[in-house]
């Protein structure tokens, strides 16, 4: 199987402004992920989620271990392995100053993408922007804005997309429509990294999950792999499968459990 994504044995720490003293919050993250699936990283506020994805997009550097991204090497070859990704992070990156077009032409030009105008109007009719595209963004709804911010990640087709928080503050309107729009690029061949609070926007969406606790990967797998780490289910008038909300806070509690008996 050829990975779009590699991992090995990724460590990262910070200074603590409190203390002084090292705060290790990856601790040897390993996982590989497929070219064109949908990939989700799940785990609680501060389980080092962020952090992860700053260092696959060659934001920061890790202290041990390394990331391959479409065979590049992000410390070594980091200039190469940003020709073949993009990041959305989860606050639209828009100038609200500028109109809707203005935003994707300046990208457009940053990335030296030919005929910049009909790829911008094309960009603007895919994400349903054409109507407002000359309209300053400050006058854009929550769910146009983080459609903007996607189409300017898109600019240029890359390989891989990170998409960190992508539905944030999001209607569930426009949620939907967001989760319509990440389908359509797997299915086009682009490899989608997903980071999200909403456990159902990644039962929906990943082909492939991976729970990060404590700076480690605690459980990885299918949805129906997942399932497998709780008891047979109880058959009666109908087969009641655990929901990934459920075995979420199941493996998270069983962890905890396990560091107050230490």
């Amino acid at each position: 199987m050829e990975y779009a994504v590699s991992v090995t044995n990724l460590h990262k720490s910070f200074k603590s402004r409190k203390s002084g003293s090292a705060l290790h919050v990856l601790k040897g993250v390993n996982f590989n992920i497929p070219k064109g699936s949908i990939f989700a990283l799940l785990g609680s506020n501060g389980a080092g989620k962020t952090t992860a994805v700053r260092i696959l997009s060659t934001l920061s550097r890790p202290d041990k271990g390394n990331a391959v991204i479409c065979g590049y090497d992000v410390v070594q070859q980091a200039d190469d392995a940003r020709t073949c990704i993009s990041l959305t992070g989860q606050y639209a990156a828009v100038d609200e100053a500028l109109t809707g077009r203005e935003n994707l032409q300046i990208i457009g030009e940053l990335k030296r993408i030919p005929n910049i105008k009909n790829k911008t109007s094309e960009w603007l009719n895919h994400f349903d922007l054409t109507d407002a595209a000359d309209r300053p963004v400050s006058t854009y709804s929550g769910g146009m804005h983080r459609r903007l911010d996607i189409a300017m990640s898109l600019m240029g087709n890359p390989q891989v997309v990170f998409l960190d928080e992508p539905t944030t503050g999001l209607d569930p309107q426009n949620r939907i429509a967001m989760w319509d729009m990440v389908k359509g690029l797997a299915k086009g061949g682009t490899t989608v990294f997903l980071t999200t609070q909403y456990l159902e926007e990644a039962e929906y969406l990943a082909e492939h999950i991976a729970i990060l606790h404590d700076g480690v990967i605690i459980a990885e797998g299918t949805l129906d792999e997942l399932r497998k780490l709780f008891p047979a289910t109880k058959k009666e008038y109908v087969e009641v499968q655990p929901t990934l909300e459920e075995i979420f806070l199941k493996i998270i509690g069983e962890k905890k459990e396990d560091k107050s008996h230490e």
